[in-house]
C-alpha cells in the first residue's frame, strides 16, 4: 500500500470554517523531522538541557576543588576607640583607660586539598599593622614572609577520598541522563505525532462517510419511489446521514485538539497548519535481547543511579562509623616571622617560626547516640542494596518486554496494512453492490465498520512500532538500526 499522507488543515476553510479564523501557517512534518524538532525547540528539550548543565557545572566544581586554590583575606582597616581595663604595676591595681587603635591585616594563601589522605597542604604569608594613638603612641608591623603547613584528621572520615569516588560516576549519570531524558522527548513526539494522525484519519474518513451517506439517501429515496427498498431501509439511510454529521462535529474537535497540543509541543504558533506524512512500512529489524540487556545495563542511567546509592549509603556508614570512635587532628607548619616599628625592619633577619598542634576528642558518655546513627546508616546501606536489586530485575523486565514487543510489531505492521487494503476494496464491492440493489443496509454499515476499524488498527501499529523502537533507545542508548552507542555519540559531540 502507498504511503499515506495527511493533509491537516488542507481545505479546512471550506469543510470546517470554525477551524481557521485567521492566515495560518502550513509546515509538513514526517515522524523524523517532528522528533527533531522536538529536541531542538520543544520547552521539554530546554529544560532537559538545563538539567544537563546544572550536573555539568556541578562536576566542574568538583575538578576545581582539586586544584590549588589562591586567598586573599584581608581587614583593610580596623579602628577601636574604648575604655578598658589594664593592670597598674606602680599602684598594684587594675584601672580603667582609655584607648584608641588602628588596626589593618592580609593574608595571601595556596591550599592544596590531598584526596589520599583528605589532608591540606598550605602555603601563605602574612602582614599586619597597628598603631595605638593616646598619651602611649606606639606603631608597629608584623610578618610573616613565607609558612609552609599541613593539617590533617589522623583518624577521622575523609570526604575528599568518597567525592573522588562518587562525583565522577554522578557526572557520567548526568550525561546519560541528558540522552536518556532526549529519547523521552523522542517518545512524546511520537505519541503527539500519531495522536494527531490518528484524529487526521477519523476526520478524513467522517468527511468520507458523510458525502457517502448522503449519496446512498439519495439513491434510497430514489429506490423507495420503486419499492426497491422499504422505509425503514430508508430511515435506516436517513439515521446514518445524521450520525454522520454528528461525527464529522466530533472529528473537527478532536482534530483542532490533536493539532494545537502537536503545535505546542513542538514550540510553534498555536495556530499553525500541519500536514503529515506517514511513515512507511517499517524495514526488518530483529533486537537480540541479550544485547539489549547488555547495552542496557551500560548505559541506563537508572543503573548509575543505583550505583550511586549504594556508594553514598557506604560513604554515610564510613562516616558515622569513624565519628563514632575518638577524633584526632594534627596541624604543623614552620616558617618566618618579625615585628618591628618600621615596615622595611619587619622583613629582616625574620625569625624562624614553628607550630605543631594535636587536637583530640574522645567521646565519653552520649548514651548511644553515636553507636546509634552507625547502625542506622549501616541497616539503611542493607536497604539499598536490597532496593537496587529489585529495580535492576525491574529494569531489565522492562527491557525484555519491550524488545519482545518490538520484534513481534513489524508482522502486525505488515498484516494491518494488509488488512486495511482488503477492508477498503470490500467496502468499495459492497457499496457498488448496495447502489445496484444487490446488498442490503446491514451489509454496508458492517463493511464501513471495518474499514474505519482497519484504518484505525493500522495507525495504532505503526504507532506501537515507533513508541517500542525509541524506548529501546531510551532504555539501552543504543541505536540498533544503525549499531551506534548514542552515549559514545554524546562524548564524540563534546
Amino acid at each position: 500500500m502507498k504511503k499515506l499522507i495527511f493533509l491537516i488543515g488542507w481545505g479546512l476553510g471550506i469543510c470546517l470554517p470554525a477551524v481557521q479564523t485567521e492566515a495560518q501557517q502550513l509546515v509538513v512534518l514526517d515522524l523524523e523531522k517532528t522528533i527533531r524538532l522536538a529536541n531542538d525547540s520543544s520547552l521539554e528539550a530546554f529544560r532537559t538541557q538545563n538539567m544537563y548543565l546544572a550536573g555539568y557545572w556541578e562536576y566542574r566544581t568538583y575538578k576545581a576543588n582539586r586544584l590549588p586554590s589562591l586567598t586573599l583575606n584581608m581587614t583593610p582597616a580596623q579602628y577601636n576607640r574604648d575604655i578598658t581595663r589594664r593592670y597598674d604595676s606602680e599602684q598594684d591595681l587594675d584601672i580603667y583607660r582609655s584607648q584608641q587603635s588602628f588596626y589593618a591585616y592580609g593574608n595571601l594563601a595556596i591550599r592544596q586539598n590531598l584526596d589520599l589522605t583528605g589532608g591540606t597542604f598550605y602555603i601563605d604569608t602574612e602582614l599586619g599593622f597597628m598603631r595605638s594613638f593616646g598619651s602611649n603612641q606606639y606603631t608597629q608591623y608584623t610578618s610573616v614572609p613565607i609558612r609552609l603547613g599541613y593539617s590533617q584528621s589522623l583518624v577521622g572520615y575523609n570526604a575528599f577520598r568518597w567525592e573522588r569516588k562518587i562525583e565522577p560516576l554522578k557526572y557520567e549519570k548526568v550525561k546519560k541522563e541528558y540522552i536518556y531524558n532526549a529519547e523521552q522527548v523522542s517518545e512524546l513526539a511520537t505519541t503527539y505525532f500519531f495522536d494527531l494522525a490518528m484524529a487526521q484519519a477519523e476526520y478524513d474518513l467522517a468527511k468520507d462517510n458523510v458525502a457517502s451517506t448522503d449519496t446512498l439517501y439519495s439513491i434510497g429515496m430514489q429506490r423507495l419511489k420503486i419499492a426497491s427498498i422499504s422505509r425503514a431501509d430508508l430511515l435506516t439511510l436517513k439515521l446514518d446521514v445524521v450520525n454522520a454529521h454528528n461525527t464529522l462535529q466530533n472529528a473537527a474537535s478532536s482534530l483542532k485538539r490533536a493539532m494545537f497540543a502537536l503545535a505546542s509541543f513542538l514550540n510553534m504558533e498555536k495556530n499553525t497548519q500541519i500536514r503529515l506524512e506517514l511513515p512507511g512500512t517499517p524495514r526488518s529489524l530483529v533486537v537480540p535481547v541479550d544485547e539489549a540487556l547488555a547495552a542496557a545495563r551500560t548505559n541506563n542511567p537508572d543503573f548509575l543511579e543505583l550505583k550511586q546509592n549504594i556508594l553514598e549509603a557506604e560513604q554515610n556508614v564510613d562516616r558515622t562509623k569513624k565519628e563514632s570512635r575518638f577524633n584526632a587532628s594534627i596541624n604543623a607548619s614552620i616558617g618566618f616571622n618579625q615585628v618591628a616599628e618600621q615596615f622595611g625592619e619587619a622583613y629582616r633577619r625574620p625569625m624562624q617560626q614553628e607550630m605543631v598542634s594535636v587536637s583530640v576528642s574522645i567521646p565519653l558518655v552520649d548514651w548511644g547516640v553515636r553507636k546509634g546513627k552507625y547502625n542506622m546508616a549501616r541497616n539503611n546501606l542493607n536497604v539499598v542494596r536490597t532496593s537496587a536489586r529489585q529495580s535492576e530485575a525491574s529494569i531489565e523486565e522492562e527491557v525484555v518486554m519491550t524488545v519482545s514487543d518490538f520484534n513481534i510489531q513489524q508482522s502486525l505492521v505488515s498484516s494491518a496494512e494488509e488488512a486495511l487494503d482488503l477492508a477498503i476494496l470490500a467496502y468499495e464491492e459492497t457499496r457498488q453492490r448496495f447502489i445496484i440493489g444487490k446488498a442490503d443496509i446491514n451489509s454496508l454499515t458492517l463493511s464501513l465498520n471495518r474499514q474505519q476499524e482497519a484504518q484505525r488498527n493500522y495507525i495504532s501499529a505503526l504507532k506501537n512500532y515507533w513508541l517500542n523502537y525509541y524506548k529501546i533507545r531510551k532504555l539501552t542508548l543504543h541505536d540498533f538500526m544503525s549499531g551506534f552507542s548514542l552515549s559514545e555519540k554524546f562524548d564524540y559531540d563534546n
